[in-house]
């Protein structure tokens, strides 16, 4: 066992395997030597403080395994340095052991429900401390293989999705010339044309995967510049208007007319309403319409309110059956599979998600409805 005190530093020594570190937290000086005595046979890496708000400043140094959290301390007390560390990202996976010399059962409630994994009473039992901090160490050990796991799925993911763009787009571009030659006939060329759509739509979706990715590890930079979100969405109706038509779907475009630019990445926009059309496309029957409708709360505001209010709202607005109120939240989740009423068919949000990523990259959010008499709403405020 290896016991540093307070201010030590933390020695780590090249290919030898790391010892798993404990973090004892106390500011009675003769408990933390107690309890790190009663850790003795085990071999350990033990961390010792006098304070909670020492622990919440050297959490990114320490990086403990378990934290033996004493209750009743000065300042701030173990219930509020749990609750603070199970409230963190970062932090809420390490296991923490309240302990106190307070046994009533309103104690024991409380420290379970700020978060805390086990809860012992002064004083404590060397046996009984031992077990729970390997249960507790094991606990820890699943959870960063886990981890580790999702970290090789993800990359392994990204690395699939990368490579099939290659063949992609050969096989794009193999479309292109057999279309060019004067010798297909038009039957052979509305299947060009259906392949092409195919492919054009895998591409997409490729893309869509890798900015998810890209987000999901950190490192997707937001390229911000004036957006006129009028003239995009023109755009965007006119490229999307054909497949509309093909569906037998009118694509309508509203708007209050936008007085102010909008500061936005305007390539990652623009794919998030080509997605919400796409969507609302795909889900609507024949002979229905499909709106596409821009607000801008700003317009008229002062400036104080302006700024609280969302620089553009984006409404996407079909005549389908509409969604069911349970899918609300999860159909933007990338792992959900949502049933939609129209078909009877699940559908993977990956467009949804992608969409909902952009939006809160750019501080904002994205939500669902239905409307009151037929149809889904979705709309995008950034």
């Amino acid at each position: 066992m290896t016991v540093v005190t307070e201010g030590a530093d933390l020695l780590t020594n090249a290919g030898v395997i790391q010892q798993k570190r404990v973090v004892v937290v106390d500011d009675e000086p003769s408990s933390r030597e107690a309890l790190c005595a009663l850790l003795t046979a085990e071999d350990l890496d033990i961390q010792s403080l006098s304070s909670g708000k020492e622990l919440l400043r050297r959490m990114p140094e320490l990086a403990p395994d378990v934290i033996l959290l004493d209750v009743m301390m000065p300042e701030m007390d173990g219930y509020a340095v749990c609750r603070e560390l199970k409230q963190s990202v970062v932090f809420q996976h390490i296991p923490i052991i309240l302990i106190t010399a307070l046994d009533a059962i309103q104690d024991r409630v409380r420290g379970l429900e700020v978060g805390a994994d086990e809860f012992l009473s002064k004083p404590v039992s060397r046996l009984e401390l031992q077990a729970r901090v390997r249960t507790m160490l094991r606990i820890k050990m699943q959870y960063d293989q886990l981890e580790r796991m999702l970290e090789l799925r993800q990359a392994l993911s990204y690395m699939i999705v990368h490579d099939l763009r290659n063949p992609l787009a050969a096989v794009m571009l193999y479309l292109q010339l057999l279309k060019r030659k004067g010798s297909v006939s038009p039957e052979h060329m509305r299947y060009l044309d259906m392949a092409t759509s195919e492919a054009q739509k895998m591409s997409s979706f490729l893309d869509d995967m890798l900015m998810l990715a890209k987000m999901e590890r950190g490192k997707l930079s937001l390229s911000r510049s004036p957006l006129y979100v009028d003239h995009l969405l023109e755009q965007v109706r006119h490229k999307l208007a054909p497949y509309a038509d093909a569906q037998g779907v009118t694509l309508v475009l509203k708007t209050q007319g936008q007085s102010y630019p909008v500061i936005a990445d305007v390539a990652l926009f623009q794919r998030v309403v080509e997605n919400l059309v796409a969507n609302a496309l795909k889900f609507s029957p024949p002979q229905s319409t499909v709106t596409i409708l821009a607000e801008y709360p700003r317009t008229g505001q002062p400036d104080d309110v302006a700024a609280s209010l969302p620089a553009v709202r984006l409404s996407v607005l079909d005549q389908g059956r509409g969604i069911p109120p349970e899918d609300f939240v999860r159909m933007f989740d990338q792992y959900e599979a949502v049933h939609m009423k129209e078909q009877g068919k699940a559908e993977l949000g990956l467009e949804l998600a992608f969409c909902r990523m952009v939006a809160e990259a750019h501080g904002g959010r994205i939500y669902a409805g239905n409307n009151p008499d037929r149809g889904a709403i979705i709309t995008v405020e950034m």
